[in-house]
């Protein structure tokens, strides 16, 4: 296999910011919406969590494929012991930052890759971590009024002005923190014959 015409690959998602993330490869992808159900068995760490929902989402894309490698990948934010959603609301949003403020939160990402020909795939889990400076309420309520990052785990957004919340940052590769581990995923690729670069 080459990076040419003679493989599929999809994306089993339709989050915008993972395409924007794969786009930056320049490989050609088809997007699918999995349509699987999210919800946490009982018992479940975070890091199994997102490795069997983004295993999930692939198979579930990869089952009406007679070949082709499909990207499933899944992320949670975590604080303390606690999974943090996405807020949704603006004060739902001002309180999770409320709470993050000097704290550190772990951004898990479950990371797969499944051959369709016959449904063998690699899974992984890429962690990064954010560690917030004291922010004001004015600083919160002013940065969320400005980016509106309602649909996002943490209610931020890393790739924009939710850097001005930083202290640091800390993690391998800081495309995980938006949802796509590109270096992880490159490396699968390259073990499957696809490197953008040949």
């Amino acid at each position: 296999m080459s990076n040419s015409a003679d493989y599929t690959l999809w994306l089993a998602s339709t989050s915008p910011y993972r395409q924007q993330l794969l786009k930056k490869t320049g490989l050609h992808f088809t997007t699918a919406a999995p349509n699987i159900d999210e919800s946490a068995l009982a018992g479940e760490t975070p890091s199994d969590l997102v490795q069997r929902l983004a295993v999930t989402k692939a198979l579930k894309v990869a089952e009406s494929l007679d070949a082709g490698l499909v990207i499933g990948s899944d992320q949670v934010a975590v604080f303390g012991d606690s999974i943090l959603g996405k807020p949704h609301t603006e004060a739902k949003a001002i309180a999770q930052l409320q709470r993050f403020s000097g704290h550190k939160v772990t951004f898990l990402t479950g990371l797969a890759l499944i051959n369709a020909a016959d449904q063998s795939y690699k899974v992984c889990c890429e962690p990064f971590h954010v560690h917030f400076r004291q922010l004001s309420n004015h600083e919160i309520k002013q940065y969320i009024t400005l980016e509106q990052p309602l649909d996002c785990a943490g209610s931020f957004k890393s790739e924009g002005l939710g850097i001005s919340l930083f202290e640091k940052l800390e993690g391998d590769d800081p495309n995980s923190l938006i949802g796509l581990p590109l270096i992880r995923l490159l490396a699968m690729l390259r073990q499957q014959g696809i490197n953008p670069l040949c």
